[in-house]
């Protein structure tokens, strides 16, 4: 078995017998947890359609809190030695203002959402030249951002200047996915030139697989969009056609990928050579799959299939399954490469 995979399973096996044996102090270590649970809920309840993969006809969700919980719990366990809870006393500063801090993002969430915060946003927004559309899904990206301000405030206060390290990935992730709605937002439908710099190579490949799987193809560029169209030569019409901008270029897929796979480097012993080349090899692949995805939305809508469900639901599993599945199979590739040493020297 690797190392990395028994340095995993041992930091499990210390969190599960730790959990038994100290259940009020697991909850102070997980206090920033709870502090996102009860918005969380709030807002569940108030829109519970934008905790699915793609809601009001756009990409941006609340999908991301869930795995900013998962995050946030892998980082606990791989981090649950260190995290060494300082019992402060109850009336101090710093208890003052680790409990301010936990309740702030339940205060932010009442406040955007029941005294109009949200809709200042919003104003703010068109006033500052921002298409309504996009506007309106500002208060969204402003969301994240705030969160992220707030989670991070809570782990410095609650451990100090480590806290941002033990919890750096899923910090990151709520920044990213802040800033790249914030993007999208201001600069719409491939408005964005550095990324949608990345969409046309994605856009000329995509049409090359649906060539050689026997389709006939247009691929024209229009305002920096490339617009692929599809028909099938046996029937004409049997056709699609649709426009590509950035976030279809799997923005959401490598980001998820990027903070994944860096939380699982960053416990692992592999040399810094190693982690980029695993890290390289991964981040090819999970583009080549959103590539797949795409050729897989027009070979279902062309033959008049679900395509807008597989696009909504389906499709994310792609890269999900992939990037889940990336880690074991680093591990297992390692724990074969061992075998295979080992059994060379014993024949040696």
């Amino acid at each position: 078995m690797s190392a990395t995979l028994q340095g995993v399973k041992q930091k499990i096996g210390v969190f599960i017998k730790s959990a038994r044996k100290n259940a009020v102090p697991i909850v102070l270590r997980i206090l920033p947890f709870f502090s996102f649970i009860v918005p969380f809920s709030i807002l569940y309840m108030l829109h519970p359609n934008t905790f699915e993969p793609v809601w009001t006809g756009t990409w941006e969700n609340r999908v991301g809190y869930m795995l900013f919980l998962w995050l946030f719990c892998l980082e606990t366990i791989m981090n649950w030695e260190e995290l060494q809870v300082k019992k402060d006393k109850l009336l101090s500063a710093k208890t003052i203002a680790l409990i301010i801090a936990l309740l702030l993002p339940t205060i932010y969430v009442i406040i955007a959402n029941y005294f109009g915060f949200n809709q200042v946003i919003v104003d703010l927004s068109l006033g500052s030249g921002i298409k309504r559309d996009w506007a309106l899904l500002m208060p969204l990206s402003t969301e994240y951002l705030v969160f992220a301000f707030l989670f991070a405030a809570t782990v410095v206060l609650k451990y100090g200047g480590m806290g941002l390290k033990f919890y750096s990935v899923s910090t990151s992730f709520l920044i990213i996915v802040g800033v790249v709605y914030t993007i999208n937002n201001v600069y719409p439908l491939g408005e964005f030139a550095p990324f949608q710099v990345m969409v046309i190579p994605t856009a000329v490949i995509a049409e090359k697989v649906l060539n050689l799987m026997g389709y006939k193809t247009t691929l024209f560029v229009r305002n920096n969009v490339p617009y692929l169209y599809a028909v099938n030569p046996a029937n004409s019409k049997e056709n699609f056609g649709a426009g590509i901008d950035w976030p279809c270029a799997g923005v959401e897929s490598i980001v998820i990928y990027t903070v994944t796979i860096l939380l699982f480097l960053k416990k692992s012993n592999f040399s810094l050579k190693l982690k980029a080349l695993y890290f390289s090899i991964g981040a090819v692949v999970t583009y080549f799959i959103n590539i797949l995805r795409i050729v897989t939305i027009y070979v279902i809508a062309i033959h008049g299939g679900a395509w807008g469900t597989f696009h909504d639901y389906f499709g994310p599993l792609y890269s999900i399954v992939w990037i889940v599945s990336y880690p074991l199979i680093i591990i297992k590739s390692r724990d074969l490469g061992n075998m295979l040493r080992k059994w060379r020297a014993g024949k040696a």
